[in-house]
């Protein structure tokens, strides 16, 4: 017995003894979205809340970045992939829903004003903070600048993201038609009235985007 353990050990280290199938012999599992334009399709897709997120970082006191998280996220978006210059996208973000790390900071950023002013930053009642795209312009085979109108606290101005196609595919789960992109922006807050602590928690904040959207 021992003899007969001992051959089949040396068989195995000499390889005349085949292995089982390793994963990679068979075909590894694939994930549903790949980076293949030729998969997505023309049409109207509205976005996935449970997989879309906006992180945001901001400079506390020139020491490091403080982040935090937008989630329940909805929109649409109308994407040919024939004509990228057309796509129109049109996004709501519920800001009482911010996550933070810091209990007493989520209280402060929906603090209302005091006396009746104006909050420190967005205010005990701050609705939907809103980007609506005014063009969209390709840069690369797989990325493009998507321009519009950033809405917060009630004021308007400029954004330009830098959107990057990041895959599409079937979601196995709902078998819907899927589109995921990601995109990054820096915006200067006190556009948009928000000046709480400027300089010392920076007024540039760093935008960056992981949405899913999927097709109707």
């Amino acid at each position: 017995m021992k003899r007969l353990a001992l051959a089949a050990a040396a068989a195995l280290m000499t390889g005349t003894i085949a292995l089982a199938p390793t994963l990679e012999a068979q075909g590894a599992p694939q994930a549903p979205g790949a980076q293949d334009p030729a998969r997505v399709a023309a049409g109207t897709y509205t976005l996935d809340p449970l997989h879309t997120l906006v992180d945001w970082q901001v400079s506390h006191f020139g020491f490091n970045d403080y982040i935090g998280l937008f989630g329940n996220i909805s929109g649409t978006m109308t994407l040919d992939p024939a004509n990228i210059n057309a796509s129109k996208f049109d996004i709501a973000i519920p800001i009482a829903d911010v996550t933070v790390a810091s209990t007493a900071l989520k209280s402060h950023l929906l603090r209302p004003g005091k006396d009746g002013g104006a909050p420190d930053f967005f205010g005990a009642e701050p609705g939907m903070t809103t980007f609506t795209s005014t063009s969209v312009t390709r840069t690369g085979q797989t990325t493009a600048n998507v321009s519009g109108m950033l809405t917060i606290n009630g004021k308007s101005a400029p954004v330009t993201l830098a959107a990057e196609f990041v895959g599409a595919g079937t979601n196995p789960y709902n078998k819907k038609a899927t589109v995921g992109f990601h995109a990054r922006a820096v915006i200067d807050r006190t556009q948009w009235g928000i000046n709480y602590g400027v300089p010392f928690v920076g007024k540039d904040v760093t935008l960056t985007i992981s949405a899913a959207f999927e097709k109707q």
